[in-house]
């Protein structure tokens, strides 16, 4: 069957085609579960590569995946989707961006796996090692637990969907970016109403723009950001696709006129540094290149979810939450109680 499946997507630019909603998922499935060989998933992934994926081809391996994962549904929550393979140029804003709206009453998921290619840059699941929190033992119960009580849930995505996690060496193997790329971004393994979503090449926009409008997403904002990830820069305009399931609208983002424009410096961005600019973000201390790129994502995001009549309030919002010290505190409380709870389980199980 799959290789049926790959002649229609593998006979080159004009001999290939889409494949329907339900070849998809029937692929999907050889795939997700195991059926088919090694060599037929690396030739179907780089058939689809180069054919480009269809939003139906997309959305079924979207579908397929979360029938195979852990769902746990949060009302009136931001799910905020950033490339799986990491960041090697720009300030990893969204981390400390989610703590501010936590403290704003909005609660954020934050999704991630170790890295991949091809950028093979640092991930959340890097930058929570950096910050103390040994994201490897991180259980389900624990984040679940955490989230509870601030708004904050953390998503290693590949226990949540194990197919994944077994898809891991061929497309470390691949090295490049598939359609896996975009899909494991869409799972939206905690039902959020809302969405920001980040794309890396402009080619596949109008692509993820009709796939989240057939989803239960009721906003979502697909953006261009910052190395492909869903964090608006404050030293250039930003275009970004306003999305409902009645209308799909451009935005543009200008910080200029936000009075939030200014340059980035040139720096080597380490894991260290990351972590020491994110701490001092919810502390108030950064230097204004993060602290503006902060207030003006969180603005963005309080607003696209109801918090705020506009943009400016959200940042108005945003300023007063960290000045006051109540994101350091979202951020202190969930980093204790995830590690309370695991050392909890690591002193049980070893009992």
């Amino acid at each position: 069957m799959m290789n049926s499946l790959l002649k229609e997507v593998g006979r080159g630019k004009r001999g290939s085609r889409d494949l329907t909603y339900d070849e998809s998922v029937q692929a999907a499935e050889l795939i997700l579960n195991g059926a088919a060989t090694p060599a037929q998933i690396g030739a179907f992934l780089i058939a689809e590569r180069i054919k480009m994926s269809s939003p139906e081809e997309i959305k079924a391996f979207i579908d397929v995946c979360r029938s195979k994962s852990k769902i746990h549904p949060i009302p009136g929550g931001l799910d905020c989707a950033g490339p799986y393979d990491g960041r090697k140029k720009s300030f990893y804003s969204t981390l400390p961006t989610a703590f501010v709206l936590c403290a704003s009453g909005v609660p954020v998921t934050l999704h991630s796996s170790p890295s991949l290619p091809p950028k093979n840059g640092l991930t959340l699941y890097d930058l929570l090692k950096g910050l103390e929190v040994a994201s490897e033992q991180l259980d389900i119960t624990s984040l679940l637990k955490a989230a509870e009580q601030t708004g904050f849930l953390f998503i290693p995505t590949e226990k949540w969907c194990h197919p994944l996690a077994q898809l891991r060496p061929i497309r470390t193997e691949l090295g490049m970016r598939t359609l896996l790329n975009t899909v494991e971004k869409l799972l939206r393994l905690s039902d959020a109403p809302f969405m920001t979503l980040g794309i890396y090449h402009g080619t596949i926009i109008d692509k993820v723009v009709e796939v989240l409008r057939r989803t239960s997403v009721e906003k979502g904002l697909v953006i261009q950001g910052l190395e492909g990830s869903d964090d608006i820069s404050v030293e250039r305009i930003t275009r970004v696709h306003w999305v409902t399931k009645e209308e799909t609208t451009q935005l543009i983002i200008d910080p200029e006129v936000m009075e939030l424009q200014v340059h980035y410096p040139d720096i080597q961005w380490s894991l260290k540094h990351q972590c020491d600019i994110i701490l001092s973000v919810l502390q108030g201390k950064a230097d204004l290149p993060y602290i503006n790129t902060v207030l003006l994502n969180a603005g963005v995001r309080i607003w696209l979810c109801g918090n705020a009549r506009s943009i400016e309030e959200g940042i108005y919002q945003a300023k007063y939450i960290i000045d006051n010290g109540y994101a350091l505190q979202k951020f202190s409380l969930w980093k204790n109680l995830v590690q309370n709870n695991t050392s909890k389980k690591v002193i049980i199980s070893l009992q």
